[in-house]
Protein backbone atom coordinates (compact mmCIF):
# COMPACT_ATOMS: atom_id res chain seq x y z
CA UNK A 1 0.00 0.00 0.00
CA UNK A 2 2.87 2.50 0.32
CA UNK A 3 4.21 2.03 -3.05
CA UNK A 4 0.75 2.56 -4.43
CA UNK A 5 0.45 6.10 -2.11
CA UNK A 6 4.24 7.22 -3.05
CA UNK A 7 3.87 6.23 -6.65
CA UNK A 8 0.59 8.47 -7.25
CA UNK A 9 1.39 11.35 -5.02
CA UNK A 10 4.93 11.50 -6.65
CA UNK A 11 3.21 11.45 -10.17
CA UNK A 12 0.96 14.27 -8.63
CA UNK A 13 3.71 16.33 -8.21
CA UNK A 14 5.71 15.41 -11.20
CA UNK A 15 2.70 16.11 -13.09
CA UNK A 16 1.85 20.08 -11.27
CA UNK A 17 5.73 20.65 -11.84
CA UNK A 18 5.26 19.78 -15.46
CA UNK A 19 2.24 21.87 -15.60
CA UNK A 20 4.03 24.98 -14.03
CA UNK A 21 7.21 24.88 -16.22
CA UNK A 22 4.50 24.43 -19.28
CA UNK A 23 2.92 27.32 -18.05
CA UNK A 24 6.18 29.61 -17.27
CA UNK A 25 7.67 29.12 -20.71
CA UNK A 26 4.46 28.56 -22.49
CA UNK A 27 2.68 31.93 -21.24
CA UNK A 28 5.48 34.14 -20.03
CA UNK A 29 7.68 36.61 -21.02
CA UNK A 30 10.55 36.02 -24.00
CA UNK A 31 13.39 33.73 -22.68
CA UNK A 32 16.32 36.05 -22.38
CA UNK A 33 19.76 35.67 -20.65
CA UNK A 34 18.51 38.69 -17.79
CA UNK A 35 14.72 36.37 -17.53
CA UNK A 36 16.31 32.75 -17.33
CA UNK A 37 18.86 33.66 -14.76
CA UNK A 38 16.00 35.71 -12.48
CA UNK A 39 13.69 32.86 -13.09
CA UNK A 40 16.09 30.42 -11.33
CA UNK A 41 17.19 32.42 -8.89
CA UNK A 42 14.25 32.57 -7.01
CA UNK A 43 14.34 30.33 -4.20
CA UNK A 44 11.12 28.64 -4.17
CA UNK A 45 11.33 27.96 -7.86
CA UNK A 46 14.93 25.99 -6.50
CA UNK A 47 12.66 24.26 -4.10
CA UNK A 48 9.94 23.30 -6.80
CA UNK A 49 12.00 21.91 -8.53
CA UNK A 50 14.20 19.70 -6.16
CA UNK A 51 10.90 18.54 -4.80
CA UNK A 52 10.01 17.62 -8.48
CA UNK A 53 13.49 15.96 -8.95
CA UNK A 54 13.07 13.76 -5.77
CA UNK A 55 10.02 12.76 -6.78
CA UNK A 56 11.14 11.52 -9.78
CA UNK A 57 14.07 9.42 -8.34
CA UNK A 58 11.24 7.95 -5.59
CA UNK A 59 8.93 7.16 -8.68
CA UNK A 60 12.44 5.89 -10.35
CA UNK A 61 13.17 3.46 -7.69
CA UNK A 62 9.65 2.59 -7.05
CA UNK A 63 9.39 1.89 -10.71
CA UNK A 64 12.39 -0.34 -11.23
CA UNK A 65 12.37 -1.97 -7.76
CA UNK A 66 9.12 -4.03 -8.97
CA UNK A 67 10.44 -4.96 -12.04
CA UNK A 68 13.74 -6.28 -10.87
CA UNK A 69 11.87 -7.92 -8.69
CA UNK A 70 9.57 -9.33 -10.73
CA UNK A 71 11.66 -10.12 -13.52
CA UNK A 72 15.08 -10.70 -11.89
CA UNK A 73 14.92 -14.20 -10.38
CA UNK A 74 18.16 -14.82 -9.47
CA UNK A 75 19.05 -13.18 -5.78
CA UNK A 76 22.62 -11.55 -5.59
CA UNK A 77 22.02 -10.29 -9.54
CA UNK A 78 18.53 -8.70 -8.29
CA UNK A 79 20.74 -7.68 -5.33
CA UNK A 80 23.51 -5.30 -7.40
CA UNK A 81 21.15 -4.34 -10.32
CA UNK A 82 19.08 -2.84 -7.24
CA UNK A 83 22.59 -1.32 -5.54
CA UNK A 84 23.83 0.12 -8.72
CA UNK A 85 20.23 1.54 -9.30
CA UNK A 86 20.28 3.17 -5.90
CA UNK A 87 24.16 4.45 -6.74
CA UNK A 88 22.79 5.93 -10.02
CA UNK A 89 20.13 7.81 -8.65
CA UNK A 90 21.81 8.76 -5.33
CA UNK A 91 24.51 10.63 -8.29
CA UNK A 92 21.24 11.87 -10.26
CA UNK A 93 20.29 13.50 -6.98
CA UNK A 94 23.87 15.33 -5.63
CA UNK A 95 24.37 16.50 -9.43
CA UNK A 96 20.41 17.96 -9.55
CA UNK A 97 21.72 19.84 -6.08
CA UNK A 98 24.81 21.08 -7.39
CA UNK A 99 23.76 22.28 -10.16
CA UNK A 100 20.46 23.72 -9.08
CA UNK A 101 21.84 25.32 -5.89
CA UNK A 102 25.41 26.10 -7.54
CA UNK A 103 27.24 24.53 -4.58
Amino acid sequence: MHDFIMIRATAIIMTLYTLYMVGCFAFGPELSGQIWFEFWGQTWNKAFTMLALICVLIHAWIGMWQVLTDYIKPTLLRVLMQFGIVVLLFIYLLTGFCVLWRV
